[in-house]
């Protein structure tokens, strides 16, 4: 069976204030590892009323000093936003104090709007445009110490010295995120919860693509996807619910808190909103665990996904908490982790 791991993004609800929904995180984290999980990741989002955790960095620490096992990284820094030597230092500090189980996973977009990547960046540089690659370029460098003879940062050293960089991934949900981990040698986790691009194409080109580097010898491809987990099928969709309204907003530049399953059943819906509800159903995987073990195999198959990685962000935390139970005994977990 395939490995699982978790995409969280601190989900703040109707009923869930930032603070709580954050604490959830670390509780989550604690449940995963008990499971099997493999890897537990947290998003950056900024001006976002749904999601409370703007700073991944800071919730990796506090989830790794209560976890053991399982590895701590961010899904992902918005490399965008942040100077390099920062992500290096802050990164190398957090393997300097738990070594062997951080990721630094990065991401090119600056996951908020326009005014709020002005407000993250207008004090760092004057830089325009996307520069993603210059940024990845010097993140490494910090790592390799190959800047050019004469060059400034050569008497700059990124803090702690005696720590190395945890694995880097790149994150995408394009084929340019796929081609660009794979010339360069990262591991690469690819959005299926909110790509427009094909999962398995980009999946594929990665692996087949793919050149050793001093970053990893071999590919290693995650796929992340959207899973509402119930012991039965009626049970999932009534959860899925609040997830299809949220949605439904979203896609409308509304970013509110997560509503209520009461809400999201009251809600007047349109034909035209169903229409747009059932299409996004295609990046969702809802129901028991048999239903939902049918609908993802193929796809995991076709990909040949490496890692499986969930997100669920539904409104009622125990009932998250049970959808990863159910999907831990489904992929049998226990067993991996005895053999």
């Amino acid at each position: 069976m395939i490995p699982l791991s978790v995409l969280d993004l601190s989900v703040v609800t109707t009923g869930t204030k930032p603070a709580a929904a954050l604490r959830n995180s670390i509780d989550l984290a604690v449940h995963a590892e008990r499971l099997g999980y493999v890897r537990y990741w947290l998003a950056e989002h900024h001006n976002l009323a749904s999601v409370a955790s703007p700073a991944p960095d800071l919730m990796i620490g506090q989830i790794a000093a209560v976890t053991s096992r399982i590895h701590v990284g961010s899904g992902g820094v918005m490399l965008p936003n942040h100077a390099p030597l920062m992500v290096a230092e802050r990164f190398k500090m957090l393997e300097a104090l738990f070594p062997g189980r951080i990721d630094l996973g990065l991401g090119r977009a600056p996951g908020t709007d326009g005014a709020t990547a002005h407000a993250l960046r207008s004090r760092l540089d004057r830089r325009e445009g996307d520069d993603f690659l210059e940024r990845l370029h010097e993140l490494t460098l910090w790592e390799t110490r190959e800047f050019p003879p004469g060059h400034p940062y050569n008497h700059v050293v990124a803090m702690p010295d005696d720590t190395p960089l945890p694995p880097i991934w790149l994150l995408g949900s394009s084929d340019y995120s796929s081609e660009l981990a794979a010339q360069v040698g990262m591991g690469f986790a690819f959005a299926h919860h909110f790509a427009s691009y094909d999962a398995v194409d980009a999946l594929t080109n990665y692996r087949t693509r793919f050149k050793p580097s001093r970053w990893r010898a071999k590919p290693h491809g995650i796929l992340a996807v959207a899973v509402v987990a119930a012991d039965s099928d009626a049970e999932a969709e009534q959860l899925a619910l609040s997830m299809d309204l949220n949605r439904l907003r979203r896609d409308r530049g509304q970013y509110l808190p997560l509503p209520s399953l009461e809400e999201a059943r009251a809600y007047p819906y349109t034909d035209a909103e169903r229409v747009l509800i059932a299409r996004n159903r295609s990046r969702l995987f809802v129901g028991s665990p048999a239903t939902v073990m049918q609908k993802l195999q193929p796809m995991i198959a076709a990909s040949q996904a490496d890692e499986l990685m969930i997100i669920t962000a539904v409104y009622d935390h125990d009932a998250r908490k049970r959808s990863y139970s159910l999907l831990a005994d489904a992929f049998e977990l226990g067993k991996q982790a005895a053999a």
